[in-house]
């Protein structure tokens, strides 16, 4: 099972990641059936632009939102006024903690699925 999973998700991983490293392009991949073109992320207009409620979100706000970002996008399914992302932010230091929450769930995940075994 094991297998089958890495055969299918390996495909998927290596084009989002081929797609990922040049900034700017896109990639169109085209089926009989469907056509997808993947393209990079832009810029982000609201960057250092505070919200509603006058904060501009910093590496302890990304840091959070990485953190419960597994719960957001549960969420965000069934409420479209719940994002995973704040994007009022200030850029690189909110990136960074976004990234370390994510990474930091996946570790604490696979640390304690390794003491059931």
């Amino acid at each position: 099972m094991k297998k089958l999973l890495m055969a299918a998700a390996l495909p998927v991983i290596l084009l989002v990641a081929i797609t990922g490293c040049a900034p700017g392009s896109s990639v169109e991949v085209t089926t009989p059936e469907t056509n997808v073109q993947l393209t990079t992320p832009g810029t982000n207009p609201s960057v250092n632009e505070p919200a509603a409620n006058g904060v501009v979100a910093g590496v302890i706000q990304g840091l959070w939102h990485g953190i419960i970002a597994p719960v957001t996008l549960i969420m965000s399914f069934f409420n479209e006024n719940v994002q995973m992302y704040e994007v009022h932010n200030n850029g690189r230091e909110y990136n960074l903690g976004f990234l370390l929450g994510v990474a930091l769930v996946f570790l604490i995940l696979g640390f304690s699925g390794r003491r059931w075994r």
